[in-house]
């Protein structure tokens, strides 16, 4: 199954990424109706997870493929620990503010509500806890895994991530990371 994922990635890795990225992001959403909200089959909301595959496989797969292979052709350092840094520096402080920014707004014009309201309620929230999670396993990331791999990485790690942001995406009220782990913990 390894060898056949990494074909696909050879011979076309936008799409490998993309299509990776659709399937974890809707699992991510299924993981937070299930698991976290406990909504049961009879009343999961089908359409939210489409909404979550289709950001995963038509928005945040080809840029984060794009994005990572920009890092590696372009921020290249003699020290790589250097390197690293700088790498995970770029990508908190330029992908990961707008890539949020991004999910929310995409997220609210798909369900027909307003952008502007979702981004003021969730978007720092949201945000402080990226800075909390994303920056370790990217450096993790961009020490030792091959640039092939790294969307997948990515995309694994993004299964907790993702029931989160799905969790945040879905309430009106104020999310935080630690009501999921609560909720998860109940289980």
């Amino acid at each position: 199954m390894l060898r056949w994922y990494q074909m696909k990635l050879a011979a076309r890795p936008v799409l490998t990424q993309s299509v990776t990225s659709a399937v974890l992001f809707a699992t991510g959403d299924v993981l937070a109706q299930q698991l976290v909200e406990k909504k049961g089959i009879n009343d999961h909301e089908i359409a939210r997870t489409g909404r979550m595959a289709l950001y995963g496989g038509a928005i945040f797969g080809p840029i984060a493929t794009n994005w990572f292979k920009f890092l590696q052709n372009h921020v290249v350092l003699k020290n790589k620990n250097l390197e690293m840094a700088a790498r995970v520096a770029a990508d908190q402080c330029i992908v990961a503010p707008i890539n949020l920014g991004l999910f929310l707004t995409t997220m609210s014009v798909l369900e027909g509500t307003d952008p502007k309201k979702k981004i003021e309620a969730n978007y720092s929230t949201a945000l402080q806890k990226n800075y909390m999670i994303w920056p370790a396993v990217q450096a993790v990331n961009f020490k030792l895994v091959p640039l092939e791999h790294r969307v997948l990485v990515v995309n694994i790690v993004s299964l907790g991530w993702n029931c989160y942001l799905s969790y945040l995406n879905g309430r009106s009220t104020e999310v935080t990371v630690e009501k999921v782990v609560e909720k998860v913990k109940e289980l």
